[in-house]
């Protein structure tokens, strides 16, 4: 569809810089821009929050506990 914009000579400039980089027509290179100008105003993206951090009493590291020794974690772990 056709129309007539006014557009500002700075982001003209810079958009059609963009599509001689990008080796596309200005009118796709304003269609993306709008389309994600529009997409960021009226569509909030919902991020997903993290789960809250589990967190248990006690009395803190176990002083035997090697992190890189996987067998002697193994065995702790399992000791009643």
């Amino acid at each position: 569809m056709r129309t007539t914009l006014t557009i500002e000579d700075g982001l003209l400039k810079e958009a059609k810089s963009r599509a001689l980089a990008e080796k596309k027509t200005l009118g796709e290179v304003v269609n993306e821009a709008l389309r994600l100008g529009l997409f960021r105003t009226n569509r909030p993206v919902d991020l997903p929050s993290d789960p809250p951090l589990k967190t248990f009493r006690g009395d803190g590291l176990h002083s035997a506990v090697c992190l890189r020794d996987s067998a002697s974690l193994l065995e702790i772990m399992e000791q009643p």
